[in-house]
């Protein structure tokens, strides 16, 4: 049943339906009155109350707004005046705080019936809603969305709920009518009383909801699929009369099928429900190999998608680039990630990820990894000895390898300023040196210089001039 050929919608459909209204200061007092308008007309045909279709208003702006909830308005009359009478927020977008309220309202209910969230906006930064948004898809929420020609279109692909050509508009504020019956069908095709939807698909494995029509007591459900290649019945099943969800398995990649599920009961005749789906190509892991985690001497090497039923094991081979040797790890099926130990610092490795598959097949995925430099070590030991009355002597212990020592310290200023810092390279062959006018209690460091760079300092606190014994 289509809008295009129903005079006024009624019966047609049970759901609830939050509009998630942008009432924030970058949206134009004539744009927001525009935006009431249009949410008007677009639900001015509908039943309304439990067992037809709720609606519900939630205000964005600095501190989201529930104008009213989905149990508020079970008349036409009552949502009109309403939506007429409703006060624009101004203030920012804050889009997040709304997007969380929204969750609660629809998704905190006992309710099994579809559920919709509209946004409304200009699009104009609305913050980061990625996340808040795939947490409602993932509940089970579809998103749909409205936006005047301002908005951020990446952002709004992303939010809602596919297919965009239906659940997406981008539209002048001023022509907005004109998506108002396509949208009122592609709510009442979410919304629908009698249907069966996919609800989640893989390459191997479809998940099919539909409205409950019966209850344990009052009938069953017959379900039987089937590949459209083949010519015979296919798969029967019989399901409870309280399942409201299936999920079928062991299907074909890339594969189109038909599915039909009739309701039987001794109380009324119910329609036989259909649904037509093509299940995903097929993706054999590891697909992406990913590396984190990376330090001196280990990285972790991670991988997908998981697929442990289908995997026999995973072969791990990595090696020094260009000519180092070829280590080799053996994983179980059910793993996704593992940390390489015992690596050279500071080095390229080639990091192969190798799958064998129950059915014989292998597939092979390859990453080049870095590990991070090895930081410098600091000097062992430091001492400071006094040698005069205004002098002290600096030494430190020898180390191999080194191209010299860099010396730093804070030198005393006149006229009770605050001290300076002086520094000094001395070669490899220097092992102490003695410093004159330090400031009182002033810092004495030392630092290793390396080929590949300067090690970390090691420092001593002078006492002060007073402290030292005559």
């Amino acid at each position: 049943m289509h809008s295009k050929t129903c005079r006024f919608v009624l019966n047609c459909c049970e759901g609830d339906i939050l509009i998630l209204l942008d009432s924030s200061g970058s949206v134009a007092n004539h744009e927001f009155l525009r935006l009431l308008l249009f949410a008007t007309e677009l639900f001015r045909p509908f039943s309304l109350g439990r067992g037809h279709v709720r609606v519900g208003l939630l205000q964005v702006g600095t501190n989201p707004h529930l104008e009213f909830g989905l149990d508020v308005h079970s008349h036409q009359e009552g949502l009109q005046k309403a939506l007429q009478s409703i006060s624009q927020l101004q203030g920012d977008t804050n889009t997040e705080a709304a997007l969380r309220v929204a969750q609660r309202v629809l998704t905190e209910t006992d309710e099994k019936v579809p559920k919709i969230l509209l946004w409304l906006t200009d699009g104009v930064q609305p913050g980061d809603v990625d996340e808040p948004m795939s947490g409602m898809k993932a509940r089970g929420v579809s998103v749909l969305a409205v936006s005047t020609v301002h908005g951020n279109y990446q952002v709004l692909q992303r939010a809602v709920t596919p297919p965009l050509r239906s659940h997406l508009y981008s539209v002048d504020i001023e022509s907005i009518d004109i998506i108002t019956e396509d949208l009122r069908d592609a709510i009442i095709e979410i919304i629908r009383a009698e249907r069966l939807r996919v609800v989640h698909l893989t390459s191997h494995s479809a998940v099919l909801q539909w409205r409950p029509v019966l209850s344990t007591d009052s009938g069953f459900y017959e379900l039987w699929y089937n590949s459209v290649r083949k010519t015979d019945n296919g798969i029967r099943r019989i399901l409870p009369g309280d399942s409201t969800v299936v999920q079928l398995t062991d299907l074909q990649p890339d594969t189109t099928y038909t599915a039909a599920l009739r309701p039987e009961s001794n109380q009324r005749e119910f329609n036989t429900l259909s649904v037509t789906f093509t299940t995903l190509p097929d993706v054999l892991s590891p697909a992406v190999v990913s590396v984190s985690d990376s330090g001196p001497r280990q990285i972790r090497v991670s991988w997908g998608p998981l697929q442990g039923a289908r995997v026999q094991r995973y072969t791990l081979e990595y090696g020094a680039i260009p000519s180092g040797d070829v280590r080799t790890l053996i994983l179980p099926g059910q793993q996704n990630s593992t940390v390489l130990t015992g690596l050279q610092p500071d080095t390229q490795y080639l990091v192969t990820v190798s799958a064998l598959h129950v059915n014989g097949k292998e597939r092979a995925m390859s990453v080049r990894a870095c590990t991070q430099e090895a930081s410098l070590p600091a000097l062992t030991d430091l001492q400071l000895t006094q040698s005069g009355r205004q002098e002290i002597r600096v030494a430190w212990q020898a180390q191999e390898g080194l191209q010299g020592y860099w010396l730093s310290w804070e030198a005393g200023s006149s006229y009770g300023l605050n001290p300076s810092v002086s520094s000094a390279y001395l070669p490899p062959t220097s092992l102490s040196t003695r410093l004159t006018h330090l400031a009182p209690h002033g810092r004495v460091c030392v630092s290793p210089v390396y080929s590949s760079g300067r090690g970390d300092r090691l420092c001593c606190t002078a006492r002060s001039h007073t402290d030292w014994p005559s």
